[in-house]
Formats: structure tokens, sequence, C-alpha cells
């Protein structure tokens, strides 16, 4: 049996002098921001994966119709046998459906979230012990170093959920070329990407009527008061989402519901009633539109696959050859 190599390291520092120095300039920027990477503790995790099963969220439940439908195809444009490195793997099951069609001989799921990644794949390591899992707890936003193990041929990544969204075009590039310069020979990318659609749908999806993407939201406050000493009341706070259709992008807000004054460790800043924290972005593409992002990044997409009503797609690309 392959030995599990589990990360007992969190991978955002409580207290961290660099953690607290993000964290403070966003909230004293002009127009006041916190990374949505710290949406993602253990209790965030947990809350996006009930989100994943709500009646509004489609993007969870089409992206797995597509996988359930073009699985075959899929593995057939891959290959068997590669090394899968899951991006934001969060529970780690995206992945796991396809290791019947694809085969990996090595797993390594990426995430934000380390003990919440170490706990899933214990137990994945259970119902699939031929395959070698390397949980790594890294913010691989910022750029990551895969562990010498790691195969240097066929890498995979994978990165579904549309979590590609999450960051604007320009960044979106940067974090494509890192991993276009990461892939080694005969690798690819397997990404899942939210196409535009009615704005109707899309501001259901992040407004649901059990307030659960609310909750989500407002657990990022308490995950920075953890990590900033910050002061955030989360009773003062309200969940604001929307679709900024000029941008082609949900935004999404916590509003002030009076006037606050929050502190953190060397900062504090003044809110009125009605200001906003930015919290999170989420990028709806055009198919023509997401191809011109990935030639940007030296990219090629070689296969799209959508849902019948072209809600969402999955893309296989592989790097251009330089």
């Amino acid at each position: 049996m392959p030995a599990l190599a589990r990360s007992s390291e969190p991978a955002v520092a409580q207290g961290s002098s660099a953690v607290v120095a993000e964290i403070g300039a966003g909230l004293q920027a002009r127009r006041p921001h916190i990374s949505p990477k710290y949406l993602y503790d253990t209790l965030g995790s947990r809350l996006f994966e009930a989100i994943c099963e709500l009646d509004e969220y489609y993007p969870t439940r089409t992206e797995a119709a597509i996988f359930a439908r073009h699985g075959e195809e899929i593995a057939a444009c891959i290959g068997q046998g590669v090394s899968l490195i899951d991006l934001g793997a969060g529970n780690c099951a995206k992945a796991a459906s396809l290791f019947p069609l694809l085969r990996p001989r090595q797993y390594v799921p990426l995430d934000i979230s380390a003990e919440f990644l170490g706990e899933a794949v214990a137990g994945l390591q259970q119902r699939f012990p031929a395959i070698a899992m390397t949980p790594l707890g890294v913010d691989f936003s910022a750029g990551f170093q895969l562990p010498e193990h790691v195969s240097q041929t066929r890498r995979v990544f994978f990165y579904p959920g549309s979590s590609i969204g999450n960051f604007s075009p320009p960044q979106a590039v940067g974090l494509l070329r890192n991993l276009r310069d990461n892939l080694g020979a005969d690798g690819g990318l397997l990404i899942g990407i939210d196409l535009v659609k009615q704005s109707s749908v899309l501001d259901a999806a992040y407004n649901d009527a059990l307030g659960v993407t609310a909750a989500f939201n407002l657990n990022l406050l308490r995950h920075v008061n953890r990590l900033a000493g910050a002061n955030f009341d989360l009773r003062q706070w309200q969940h604001c989402a929307y679709f900024d259709e000029a941008a082609s992008r949900i935004e999404m807000h916590l509003q002030a519901q009076c006037d606050v004054t929050v502190r953190w460790q060397d900062g504090v800043r003044q809110f009125a009633r009605g200001d906003r924290i930015h919290t999170e972005d989420s990028y709806k593409y055009t198919r023509s539109g997401f191809r011109q992002l990935l030639e940007s990044a030296g990219f090629e997409a070689v296969q799209y696959w959508t849902d019948p009503a072209n809600w969402f797609a999955v893309l296989y690309a592989r790097a251009v050859t330089r």
C-alpha cells in the first residue's frame, strides 16, 4: 500500500505577520476587500459543501452531469496513468469520481484548508489504496512547488467548479501560465468554466433562500478575527451578492448594517452603515472568451464538453509547443 503523506501544517498560519499585513492592506484600501481564499477555513469548507447541494447552486450538479455523460470521452482524451494534481480539492469528491476512468498513478490534491483536506484524503486512501496520494495544504494562487516524487511527465492539472472565475482575467492568465510552466512533458489541464447565462439564474445561485451562502460569506469575518486578531461582530454585517453584467461577474460583498469600528493587529478602520467589503468575484465566460484566455497563457483547447443548456463547460487543454 502506498504511504499517505499528510500535511499537518496549516496553509494559513494564525497570527502570521504576512497574513495580518495582507488582510490589513485590504481593509485599509480605498475599496476595502478581503481575499476569497479566507472563505475556506474548516467551517467555510463545510459550508461550501452544503452550498453545492442547494437547488439554486447549479454549477456543481451541472458539471457533475457533464462528467457522468462524457466521462469516457474525457478519459480517452487524457489517457490513463496520469499524475492528477487537484487544485482547490476540498473534499476531493470530484477527482475521486474520475479515478475509475483515469486510473491515475498519483493524486496530489492542493487546498488552503489543510486540516479539512487531510481528513478527506485519509478516507479516500482507504477506498483507493493503489493510488499514491500526497495532500498539500498550500495557497496555490500564490505559486507552489510540487514535491520531487511527483512525476515530471503526464501531469494533469484538474481545476473544476469554475474556480478560475474567482480571479480577474489578468490574474487568471498569470495562474494558468504558472500551471503551464509546471506541466512537464505530455501534460494537460482539465478545467471547468461557468458560462454566461440569464442574470436571474446567476443571482439566485449566490443568494439562496436558506441563507447558506450568506453564512459562508459571513464566516470569512470569523476566520479573519482568528487570523488577524480582528473584532468583527457578524451581527453587524450582511451578505450581498449580485451579477455585474458589464464585467460579466458575480460580486460578493459584506455590507455594514450600522456604523462600526473594526480593529485588528496594527490597524483600525471606521465603516459607515452601507459600506461594503468585497470578498469574492466569480467571472462568467463565453467559450470564445475563455479560449482567448487560454491562448494568452500558452494553452490550446483540445476539446470542450457542455451540458444541453450550455450553462457550464469542461475542457481539456494542452500547452502550446514552443
